[in-house]
């Protein structure tokens, strides 16, 4: 016996995805993020290299 013929709404898949060319707030934050991240990661790796040096040139 086949199943009766579905009523109400039927569900369709997700609209396409369209690119936008406007500015998008949440890229331009996740980009700043991982600048800022470098730039600690960077200042942190030099400081150590600094402390590291200084410590043994001191006589």
């Amino acid at each position: 016996m086949s199943s009766p013929p579905a009523r109400g709404a039927t569900r369709r898949g997700p609209p396409p995805r369209r690119r936008r060319l406007t500015f998008n707030w949440v890229t331009f934050d996740r980009w700043l993020d991982r600048i800022v991240i470098l730039a600690v990661v960077t200042a942190v790796t030099v400081g150590i290299v600094a402390l590291a040096l200084s410590m043994l040139v001191d006589p």
